[in-house]
């Protein structure tokens, strides 16, 4: 099904949403509770399934439910539909800070993979279906673990980040990454999981015990706030807790400086 031609904006800085224009009968469909506002003329119908094979039966829809809520998100998607006459226009807001990415999935090979939650909305026509990531390392260590998320389809994709998102070109290069700061990538790129360096260096040294490692041909986007690093700045740490962390790093030192 060749995807709806979708026009938009997206309006903020820090805290984005992306403002979709509809012709009289075009479709954008979403994740669910990611609406903001939409006009008069604008009719929403919550459907098990993404719309992108109308001939698509019971089951066939039943069983993308079923991927969606192994994938852990909600087995139902939006559709946002213009009824009235003129144009109309639906807002999506992201579920905490950070930037909106466009993405036009016909320059992307027609798909693209992305971290599970990271999908906010997309034209009608877009397939989303899940994808099982066939390395151990990466699904057991890796911020995406074993199921991402995959999109198929020729027009506009939309995804959210945390934080700023940088684009990156590779060209037969090999990038290594935080595990917890990519967003999503083209299907031709290779993803895997390694240590990080010496053990005293991945205790101490704030990145962690593994890093991403993205090979290949394509583009790669990535994401400076993981909101898992999010949540641990925000969470507070009692007196005892700082007090138990600095003695296990004394402890380790020692260890180390032996």
């Amino acid at each position: 099904m060749k995807s709806h031609e979708i026009d938009y904006k997206v309006i903020g800085h820090d805290i984005q949403l992306v403002e979709v224009e509809l012709d009289p009968g075009e479709t954008v469909i979403a994740e669910a509770g990611t609406m903001m506002y939409m006009e008069d003329g604008i009719e929403f119908d919550t459907k098990m399934g993404d719309g992108s094979n109308p001939q698509a039966g019971f089951f066939d829809k039943l069983l993308s439910a079923g991927s969606r809520m192994i994938a852990g998100e909600s087995v139902f998607i939006t559709h946002f539909t213009n009824r009235g006459f003129g144009k109309r226009h639906v807002a999506f807001s992201a579920p905490y800070p950070g930037t909106i990415m466009p993405v036009n999935l016909a320059q992307s090979g027609y798909s693209i993979i992305v971290q599970k939650d990271a999908f906010l909305c997309a034209a009608l026509g877009t397939r989303i279906s899940i994808t099982f990531n066939r390395r151990l390392g990466a699904g057991l260590f890796g911020g995406e673990g074993f199921i991402l998320e995959r999109l198929d389809g020729d027009g506009m994709a939309f995804l959210h980040a945390c934080g700023a998102v940088v684009e990156r070109q590779l060209n037969n290069e090999t990038l290594r990454v935080d595990t917890g700061c990519i967003v999503g990538f083209e299907p031709q790129i290779d993803y895997d999981i390694q240590v990080a360096g010496n053990l005293k260096s991945s205790l101490f040294g704030g990145e962690g015990l593994f890093v991403a490692t993205l090979r290949g041909t394509g583009r790669v986007w990535l994401q400076n706030m993981p909101i898992r690093k999010l949540i641990q700045a925000l969470m507070p740490q009692s007196p005892n807790a700082r007090k138990e962390n600095q003695s296990l790093f004394n402890n380790l030192n020692n260890l180390f400086e032996r």
